[in-house]
Protein backbone atom coordinates (compact mmCIF):
# COMPACT_ATOMS: atom_id res chain seq x y z
CA UNK A 1 0.00 0.00 0.00
CA UNK A 2 1.08 3.58 -0.68
CA UNK A 3 2.28 5.94 1.88
CA UNK A 4 -0.70 8.99 0.97
CA UNK A 5 -1.34 10.51 3.93
CA UNK A 6 0.19 11.74 7.14
CA UNK A 7 -1.33 9.59 9.23
CA UNK A 8 -0.28 6.36 6.71
CA UNK A 9 3.16 8.12 7.58
CA UNK A 10 2.79 7.73 11.71
CA UNK A 11 1.38 4.60 11.28
CA UNK A 12 3.90 3.10 8.93
CA UNK A 13 6.16 0.90 10.25
CA UNK A 14 9.77 2.84 10.77
CA UNK A 15 13.54 1.66 9.89
CA UNK A 16 16.80 3.41 10.40
CA UNK A 17 19.65 2.38 8.79
CA UNK A 18 22.86 4.00 9.60
CA UNK A 19 25.84 4.33 6.83
CA UNK A 20 28.65 5.78 8.13
CA UNK A 21 31.85 5.26 7.15
CA UNK A 22 35.47 5.93 9.77
CA UNK A 23 37.78 5.62 7.20
CA UNK A 24 37.80 8.24 4.19
CA UNK A 25 39.84 8.10 0.23
CA UNK A 26 42.00 10.85 -1.10
CA UNK A 27 39.83 12.33 -4.09
CA UNK A 28 39.82 14.66 -6.71
CA UNK A 29 37.92 18.02 -5.97
CA UNK A 30 34.56 17.80 -7.37
CA UNK A 31 34.43 14.34 -8.72
CA UNK A 32 32.33 11.72 -7.20
CA UNK A 33 34.47 8.71 -5.51
CA UNK A 34 32.85 5.15 -3.80
CA UNK A 35 32.90 4.73 -0.48
CA UNK A 36 32.09 1.16 -0.85
CA UNK A 37 35.15 -0.11 0.18
CA UNK A 38 35.86 1.59 3.22
CA UNK A 39 35.83 0.78 6.82
CA UNK A 40 32.49 1.95 8.79
CA UNK A 41 29.06 1.05 9.72
CA UNK A 42 28.53 -1.21 7.88
CA UNK A 43 32.01 -2.76 7.29
CA UNK A 44 33.76 -2.10 3.97
CA UNK A 45 32.40 -3.84 0.98
CA UNK A 46 34.84 -4.99 -2.24
CA UNK A 47 35.45 -2.66 -4.58
CA UNK A 48 35.85 -4.79 -7.39
CA UNK A 49 33.19 -6.97 -8.97
CA UNK A 50 32.86 -10.94 -9.30
CA UNK A 51 32.15 -11.33 -12.87
CA UNK A 52 32.95 -9.79 -15.73
CA UNK A 53 31.01 -12.29 -18.40
CA UNK A 54 27.55 -11.69 -16.87
CA UNK A 55 27.72 -9.09 -13.92
CA UNK A 56 25.64 -9.17 -10.43
CA UNK A 57 22.30 -7.50 -9.14
CA UNK A 58 24.10 -6.84 -5.91
CA UNK A 59 21.25 -6.63 -2.67
CA UNK A 60 21.15 -5.90 1.13
CA UNK A 61 22.95 -8.76 1.77
CA UNK A 62 26.03 -8.13 -0.08
CA UNK A 63 28.95 -6.81 2.54
CA UNK A 64 29.06 -3.12 2.46
CA UNK A 65 25.17 -2.26 2.14
CA UNK A 66 23.00 -1.51 5.13
CA UNK A 67 20.57 -4.43 5.86
CA UNK A 68 17.19 -3.73 4.85
CA UNK A 69 14.44 -5.72 7.31
CA UNK A 70 10.68 -5.10 6.02
CA UNK A 71 9.32 -8.11 4.27
CA UNK A 72 6.00 -7.18 3.60
CA UNK A 73 4.48 -4.29 1.78
CA UNK A 74 6.54 -1.15 0.05
CA UNK A 75 9.08 0.43 1.68
CA UNK A 76 9.84 4.75 1.09
CA UNK A 77 12.95 6.58 1.67
CA UNK A 78 10.95 9.12 4.41
CA UNK A 79 13.56 10.66 5.93
CA UNK A 80 17.73 11.22 5.45
CA UNK A 81 20.33 13.05 7.86
CA UNK A 82 23.27 13.81 5.44
CA UNK A 83 26.93 14.93 7.51
CA UNK A 84 30.61 15.12 6.40
CA UNK A 85 33.53 16.41 7.58
CA UNK A 86 34.23 18.19 4.69
CA UNK A 87 32.21 20.45 1.77
CA UNK A 88 30.70 18.01 -0.37
CA UNK A 89 27.70 16.41 -2.19
CA UNK A 90 26.59 13.49 -1.08
CA UNK A 91 24.43 10.63 -2.89
CA UNK A 92 22.68 7.88 -2.40
CA UNK A 93 21.96 5.07 -4.79
CA UNK A 94 20.53 1.61 -5.08
CA UNK A 95 23.14 -0.04 -7.02
CA UNK A 96 21.01 -2.27 -9.62
CA UNK A 97 24.19 -4.01 -11.32
CA UNK A 98 27.99 -4.31 -10.96
CA UNK A 99 30.38 -6.16 -13.38
CA UNK A 100 33.82 -5.85 -13.23
CA UNK A 101 36.65 -6.08 -12.61
CA UNK A 102 37.51 -5.03 -16.47
CA UNK A 103 41.28 -4.63 -17.29
CA UNK A 104 42.99 -1.85 -18.11
CA UNK A 105 43.76 -2.87 -21.82
CA UNK A 106 41.98 -2.25 -25.00
CA UNK A 107 39.64 -4.54 -26.15
CA UNK A 108 35.45 -5.54 -25.72
CA UNK A 109 34.35 -7.78 -23.45
CA UNK A 110 31.00 -9.39 -24.30
CA UNK A 111 28.24 -9.97 -21.32
CA UNK A 112 25.63 -13.05 -21.61
CA UNK A 113 23.15 -14.15 -19.89
CA UNK A 114 23.14 -10.73 -17.83
CA UNK A 115 20.62 -11.01 -14.40
CA UNK A 116 17.48 -9.22 -14.99
CA UNK A 117 17.24 -5.44 -12.78
CA UNK A 118 13.65 -5.02 -13.56
CA UNK A 119 12.44 -6.10 -10.04
CA UNK A 120 14.16 -2.83 -8.80
CA UNK A 121 13.07 -0.85 -11.05
CA UNK A 122 9.72 1.30 -9.92
CA UNK A 123 8.54 1.48 -13.82
CA UNK A 124 8.38 -2.23 -13.72
CA UNK A 125 5.00 -3.19 -14.07
CA UNK A 126 5.61 -6.72 -14.13
CA UNK A 127 5.53 -7.91 -17.05
CA UNK A 128 6.43 -6.15 -20.75
CA UNK A 129 9.44 -4.50 -21.75
CA UNK A 130 9.79 -1.05 -21.09
CA UNK A 131 11.19 -0.16 -17.35
CA UNK A 132 14.62 1.37 -16.26
CA UNK A 133 13.95 5.17 -16.93
CA UNK A 134 16.28 6.88 -14.85
CA UNK A 135 18.81 3.97 -14.71
CA UNK A 136 22.24 5.24 -15.31
CA UNK A 137 25.62 4.01 -16.08
CA UNK A 138 28.83 4.90 -13.81
CA UNK A 139 32.53 3.82 -14.39
CA UNK A 140 33.82 2.97 -10.67
CA UNK A 141 38.06 2.56 -10.76
CA UNK A 142 39.00 -0.48 -9.00
CA UNK A 143 42.37 -0.25 -8.90
CA UNK A 144 44.41 2.45 -9.88
CA UNK A 145 45.59 3.34 -13.37
CA UNK A 146 49.23 3.78 -14.30
CA UNK A 147 51.69 4.90 -16.82
CA UNK A 148 49.08 5.81 -19.77
CA UNK A 149 47.24 8.25 -21.45
CA UNK A 150 43.84 9.03 -23.09
CA UNK A 151 42.31 6.01 -21.92
CA UNK A 152 38.83 5.46 -23.18
CA UNK A 153 35.54 3.24 -22.29
CA UNK A 154 32.47 2.91 -23.99
CA UNK A 155 29.46 0.25 -23.39
CA UNK A 156 26.80 -0.96 -25.54
CA UNK A 157 23.32 -1.72 -24.04
CA UNK A 158 19.39 -2.17 -23.45
CA UNK A 159 17.56 1.13 -22.83
CA UNK A 160 14.20 1.53 -20.79
CA UNK A 161 12.24 0.80 -24.06
CA UNK A 162 13.58 -2.31 -24.52
CA UNK A 163 15.77 -1.36 -27.56
CA UNK A 164 19.09 -3.44 -27.52
CA UNK A 165 22.35 -2.49 -29.18
CA UNK A 166 22.67 0.86 -28.02
CA UNK A 167 25.80 2.34 -27.78
CA UNK A 168 26.76 4.76 -25.35
CA UNK A 169 28.83 8.04 -25.65
CA UNK A 170 33.13 7.29 -25.76
CA UNK A 171 34.20 8.74 -22.38
CA UNK A 172 36.51 11.50 -21.92
CA UNK A 173 40.00 10.80 -22.77
CA UNK A 174 42.00 10.16 -19.36
CA UNK A 175 45.36 9.71 -18.10
CA UNK A 176 46.94 7.34 -15.87
CA UNK A 177 47.06 10.14 -12.99
CA UNK A 178 43.33 10.43 -13.07
CA UNK A 179 42.02 7.50 -12.79
CA UNK A 180 43.01 6.69 -9.11
CA UNK A 181 41.42 4.23 -7.20
CA UNK A 182 37.38 4.87 -6.16
CA UNK A 183 36.95 7.43 -8.81
CA UNK A 184 33.96 7.43 -10.51
CA UNK A 185 32.52 8.99 -13.66
CA UNK A 186 28.89 8.29 -15.46
CA UNK A 187 28.74 7.35 -18.77
CA UNK A 188 26.28 9.34 -21.25
CA UNK A 189 23.81 7.32 -23.29
CA UNK A 190 22.98 7.35 -26.54
CA UNK A 191 21.09 10.34 -27.39
CA UNK A 192 16.98 10.12 -27.11
CA UNK A 193 17.65 7.13 -24.06
CA UNK A 194 16.17 7.80 -20.39
CA UNK A 195 17.30 4.64 -19.05
CA UNK A 196 19.06 1.65 -18.77
CA UNK A 197 17.88 -1.94 -18.37
CA UNK A 198 21.08 -4.38 -19.51
CA UNK A 199 24.76 -3.65 -20.36
CA UNK A 200 25.63 -6.31 -23.29
CA UNK A 201 29.35 -4.94 -24.06
CA UNK A 202 32.28 -3.06 -22.55
CA UNK A 203 34.88 -1.27 -24.64
CA UNK A 204 37.92 -0.07 -23.41
CA UNK A 205 40.48 1.72 -26.31
CA UNK A 206 44.26 2.92 -25.43
CA UNK A 207 45.24 6.42 -27.65
CA UNK A 208 49.07 7.94 -26.97
CA UNK A 209 50.87 5.87 -24.62
CA UNK A 210 49.25 2.77 -23.31
CA UNK A 211 47.98 1.85 -19.64
CA UNK A 212 50.19 -0.70 -17.77
CA UNK A 213 47.97 -1.35 -14.89
CA UNK A 214 44.37 -0.53 -13.38
CA UNK A 215 40.56 -2.47 -12.89
CA UNK A 216 37.67 -0.87 -13.01
CA UNK A 217 33.55 -1.74 -12.51
CA UNK A 218 30.24 -0.93 -14.74
CA UNK A 219 27.42 -0.07 -12.94
CA UNK A 220 23.93 0.60 -13.05
CA UNK A 221 22.88 2.93 -10.01
CA UNK A 222 19.01 4.22 -9.66
CA UNK A 223 19.63 7.72 -7.90
CA UNK A 224 17.58 7.93 -4.76
CA UNK A 225 18.58 11.26 -3.04
CA UNK A 226 21.47 13.90 -2.39
CA UNK A 227 22.73 16.77 -0.38
CA UNK A 228 25.38 19.26 -0.15
CA UNK A 229 26.98 19.63 2.69
CA UNK A 230 28.01 23.36 2.06
CA UNK A 231 29.58 23.92 5.83
CA UNK A 232 31.96 21.07 6.96
CA UNK A 233 30.69 19.45 9.94
CA UNK A 234 27.04 20.20 9.96
CA UNK A 235 24.07 17.91 8.80
CA UNK A 236 21.25 18.38 5.96
CA UNK A 237 18.09 16.79 7.47
CA UNK A 238 14.88 15.67 4.45
CA UNK A 239 11.96 15.20 5.50
CA UNK A 240 9.53 12.89 3.44
CA UNK A 241 8.47 15.84 1.55
CA UNK A 242 12.24 17.14 0.71
CA UNK A 243 12.87 13.08 -0.14
CA UNK A 244 9.61 12.67 -2.20
CA UNK A 245 9.62 9.15 -0.59
CA UNK A 246 11.20 7.11 -3.38
CA UNK A 247 10.42 3.30 -3.20
CA UNK A 248 13.44 1.04 -1.66
CA UNK A 249 13.24 -2.28 -1.98
CA UNK A 250 12.90 -5.54 0.14
CA UNK A 251 16.45 -6.18 -0.92
CA UNK A 252 17.70 -2.65 -2.71
CA UNK A 253 21.92 -2.45 -2.54
CA UNK A 254 22.14 1.01 -0.71
CA UNK A 255 25.27 2.81 -1.19
CA UNK A 256 26.73 6.43 -0.87
CA UNK A 257 29.35 8.12 -2.58
CA UNK A 258 30.76 11.58 -2.44
CA UNK A 259 31.90 14.72 -4.45
CA UNK A 260 34.16 16.76 -2.25
CA UNK A 261 34.93 20.53 -2.86
CA UNK A 262 38.62 19.22 -1.67
CA UNK A 263 41.03 16.01 -1.66
CA UNK A 264 39.89 14.12 0.84
CA UNK A 265 36.13 12.29 0.88
CA UNK A 266 36.17 13.07 4.52
CA UNK A 267 34.00 10.75 6.87
CA UNK A 268 30.01 11.02 5.89
CA UNK A 269 27.64 10.24 8.03
CA UNK A 270 24.08 9.38 6.10
CA UNK A 271 21.19 8.32 8.45
CA UNK A 272 18.23 6.60 6.50
CA UNK A 273 14.57 6.00 7.38
CA UNK A 274 12.87 4.01 5.19
CA UNK A 275 8.90 3.82 6.30
CA UNK A 276 7.03 0.65 5.01
CA UNK A 277 3.38 0.23 4.57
Amino acid sequence: MAIATLDQYIAAVKQRLPLIKSASRTSVALVPFSTFDLAGQPGAGTLAGASTSAGVVPNDATTGCPIINFSTGVGYLSKLEFYNTVISRLQLWDMLFKAGAYGFAAGTTTLSAQPAISSRCPDYPGSGTVFGNGAEIWIEVTTAFATGTAWQVQVTYTNSAGTAARTSIISAAQAAAALTQGKMFQIALQAGDSGVQKIESVIVTNGGTAMTAGNFNVLILRPLAQARIGVANTTVIQDMLSTGLPIIYQDSALIATVQADSTSTGLPDILIEIASA
